[in-house]
């Protein structure tokens, strides 16, 4: 069921049509989906793929390039309306995406209330800004941010919508290695402290296991495993359990490991 109800809020102003809105609280469900299709010509690239998230979880999708990952999230962004099958998703929703997408013509407080209604709310950014630890960059020009803060900026776009369900594909695959681990903190941080459904598209089974619930396999366009790992948190990369479950994970994904 599709409705044209969604306009993206994003900088490149990608499409207007979005599935239909799942409903939330505490017996809903942010994302709800059965039997999803979708073609590319002759190649089908998701093929009858099902999947619940429920409000306030968080999902970690695993694959190889190419299984699907991404094409699944924008079909649940709104981003890709051709599709067959029934998709609800949270109307309250926000993407963040590898490259943090900032209007360079715009300070960087301008980028995070890009796309909200009404008049610009400088405040609004400022308190969003602040959640990521960039409020002294409230007046800063995109191109003297780092790389770390240019995507804390994007994941700040993102919480400034007060979303029901937040899509990251790949947000910290550009950034170097100790960037990235402070980048992974800061969205265990958020998540928990606002409560939102997340579906994280990554490569990455540390960056799986450390932030997310539940973590999903996907292969050829289908959903072929779906785990809950026993792991207290907060998670050491160290301790067995985690490094079973690493294990575990990088043989389902045909990874050979000592």
């Amino acid at each position: 069921m599709l409705v044209k109800d969604f306009t993206s809020p994003y900088p490149n102003g990608e499409v207007a049509v979005a599935a239909a809105p799942a409903p939330t609280g505490a017996r809903g469900a942010a994302v709800s989906v059965s039997g999803l299709v979708r073609n590319f010509g002759g190649h089908r690239v998701l093929d009858g793929l099902d999947l619940e998230i429920p409000a306030g979880q968080f999902v970690a999708l695993l694959g190889a390039s190419g299984c699907g990952k991404s094409t699944l999230l924008k079909v649940l962004a709104g981003l890709d309306p051709e599709f067959h099958g029934d998709v609800h998703v949270a109307s309250r929703r926000a993407v963040a995406f590898q490259a943090p997408r900032l209007l360079p013509w715009k300070r960087v407080w301008r980028n995070v209330v890009l796309g909200l209604p009404g008049r610009p709310d400088r405040q609004r950014a400022m308190g969003a800004l602040r959640e990521v630890g960039l409020e002294r960059h409230v007046d800063a020009w995109p191109k003297t941010l780092s790389g770390g803060e240019a995507q804390r900026v994007a994941l700040a776009r993102a919480l400034v919508r007060e979303p029901d369900l937040m899509l990251l594909d790949e947000p910290f695959a550009s950034l170097d290695a100790l960037t990235r681990m402070q980048a992974q903190a800061l969205v265990g941080q958020l998540w928990q402290r606002h409560s939102p459904a997340v579906l994280l598209v990554t490569h990455d089974v540390e960056e799986a296991l450390l932030l997310a619930d539940r973590v999903v396999l996907m292969r050829d366009g289908k959903l072929v495993h779906d785990e809950v790992p026993d792991l207290e948190r907060p998670r050491q990369v160290s301790s067995s359990g985690f490094i079973a479950w690493r294990s575990l994970l990088l043989s389902w994904l045909g990874v050979a490991t000592p």
